[in-house]
């Protein structure tokens, strides 16, 4: 018998999860939750960012949202932009219009004008909530006004003419008791996720209440039941998102920063008694401290940490760190369960997760034999319904209703899964997934440009870093088109963690047989000295 067999704790625990039932819609479990834990701590402020909100006055000002947002027009099928950063309003706003049907597109707030006019176009965004401080981005859109209707913004904040909505002045003059007006059911859409891909520019992924509420219930049973997450992702990402509905069917408190601190994080642990936490390579580099392990941690969630740094990291903070898989379109995907000790420091993701199946297949789509590398593909409840408003991106994701993933994987004889590698043409920076395509197509907007190539470069601190190739127009020199009019074009366009940080001149990018840019022969070696420009350094170097 495999380790993965029937009678094993993890197969036990799938049976179970499985037969249990969902509630109907994600409403239901803030409802739920609430009537549950009425007094207990929801959203727990650590920057300041507004005072500590408990599960019943949470969902008494999501049901005040949900009343103000249906008086303007917003109900069931109606697309809302929410482009806030990490205050109790996103969420508030979420759950609002999870009551209401509507689908919420949650929006990065580091957008530049074309990316946020992109994703209102793509999106279909009929209503945008923002925050005052982001309001350049939308008046920076040309032809704004037709795009989206000045009565049709809502700004956290104060409102600058000829804007008219405050979300506070909305909300808290509204009932706190909600009566529904449609039904709302677990295939309804919830959310448009926006994500990089390999087409170019993001793709929206049409995820459903059964996604969320599928991912929230698994990733709270898959450990100890935690009581304090420490949340400090923007809510705008699903590392974020998730933590809020683990959080809910755990009855714990979110811990939110306005951002993310690297050096400061141990310390932020220790101080608020966070329990529940990711951590990374960079994290487990930090220098050790004394007390690095006085804390409260049952839980620690890892993806991609190197297999040397694992064991010292659990015993560094005493707690077990388990590996995980997943992506925006499928969800939590492989996880290792957590009475598997021995694995640790194997570099396996683990098992599939309740709700998904996994198989490893090659370029044919035949499964591939124990050992072997092929992609990984995935179907399951509550997986993307597609891409919104692109069928052909779609139909190229799907093989009948397997999701191909683009993840090179293999699995071992005893049924866990490793990531190899990837398929998909993208930079995994700090955690965010760029586009090599949409970085191609800023810099190629440039005159002066005639070619590009973008690439992955290995980078000790934020994992993968962003280098860019480029060939000029016939007669230009790098002396007449230096880097850092090249890198002020991309931060026109590109939200600045996009932006290139290497860039190498080239006379010509290296083709393949079928006339592409063969990208492999361009991280192959090592450049020379002196003939990549580093922006961040502000040097030549290799």
């Amino acid at each position: 018998m495999t380790k993965t067999g029937p009678d094993t704790p993890a197969a036990q625990f799938r049976a179970e999860i499985e037969s249990e039932g969902l509630h109907p819609n994600l409403g239901a479990l803030v409802a739920e939750a609430a009537a549950r834990y009425p007094e207990r701590p929801l959203w727990v402020s650590i920057d300041g960012q507004g005072p500590d909100i408990t599960y019943g006055a949470f969902e008494a000002q999501a049901n005040q949202c949900a009343n103000a947002f249906g008086a303007l027009g917003v109900g069931k099928g109606t697309h809302v932009g929410v482009m806030l950063p990490n205050v109790a309003p996103f969420l508030v706003t979420w759950v609002a219009l999870a009551r209401l049907g509507a689908v919420m597109v949650p929006i990065n707030i580091g957008y530049t004008p074309s990316e946020l006019c992109y994703t209102l176009e793509n999106g279909d965004v009929e209503v945008l909530v923002i925050d005052d401080e982001r309001m350049a981005a939308l008046t920076g859109i040309e032809g704004r006004a037709a795009l989206i209707a000045d009565d049709r913004v809502i700004v956290l904040g104060s409102p600058p003419a000829p804007f008219v909505h405050d979300w506070f002045a909305l909300t808290d003059g509204a009932s706190a008791v909600f009566e529904a007006s449609a039904d709302v059911g677990p295939d309804d859409l919830a959310t448009i996720q926006y994500t990089s891909g390999t087409t170019g520019l993001p793709k929206g992924c049409m995820l459903t209440h059964r996604y969320w509420l599928i991912i929230g219930k698994v990733l709270a049973r898959r450990g100890p039941t935690v009581e304090r997450l420490l949340l400090d992702l923007p809510l705008h990402y699903l590392g974020a998102q998730w933590r809020f509905w683990m959080a809910l069917y755990a009855g714990g408190a979110i811990c939110v920063a306005l951002r993310y601190t690297l050096n400061g994080l141990i310390e932020r642990i220790r101080t608020h008694d966070i329990d529940f936490t990711s951590m990374f390579d960079q994290v487990a580099k930090l220098p050790e401290g004394a007390a690095d392990g006085d804390n409260k941690l049952k839980r620690i969630s890892i993806a991609g940490l190197s297999p040397d740094l694992h064991a010292t990291l659990e015993t560094r903070f005493g707690a077990p760190a388990r590996e995980g898989y997943g992506m925006t379109e499928v969800g939590a995907t492989l996880y290792m369960p957590f009475e598997e000790t021995a694995m640790a420091g194997s570099g396996s993701c683990g098992i599939p997760s309740p709700f998904r199946h996994c198989k490893i297949v090659d370029a044919e789509g035949a499964a591939v034999a124990s050992g072997g590398t092929g992609e990984l593909w995935v179907r399951g409840a509550g997986i993307l319904k597609g891409y919104y408003n692109q069928p052909e991106a779609t139909a190229a994701a799907f093989s009948g209703e397997w999701f191909r993933t683009g993840d090179l994987f293999r699995q071992d004889t005893d049924g866990y899964y490793y990531a190899v590698g990837r398929i998909k043409d993208m930079v995994r920076r700090s955690g965010e997934n760029i586009s090599a395509q949409e970085v191609e197509a800023a810099l190629l907007a440039m005159p002066e440009v005639r070619q590009a190539a973008v690439v992955a470069v290995p980078d000790s601190f934020r994992g993968e870093e962003v280098k860019a190739f480029v060939v000029l127009e016939p007669g230009l020199a790098p002396a007449d088109v230096p880097p850092d009019p090249i890198f002020a074009h991309c931060a026109q366009r590109l939200a600045r963690f996009k932006v290139p940080r290497y860039l190498h001149y080239v006379d010509s990018l290296p083709k393949t047989a079928s006339n592409k840019v063969a990208k492999h022969r361009l991280t192959a070696g090592d450049d020379p000295p002196g003939v990549s420009y580093d922006r961040v350094e502000g040097t030549w170097r290799r």
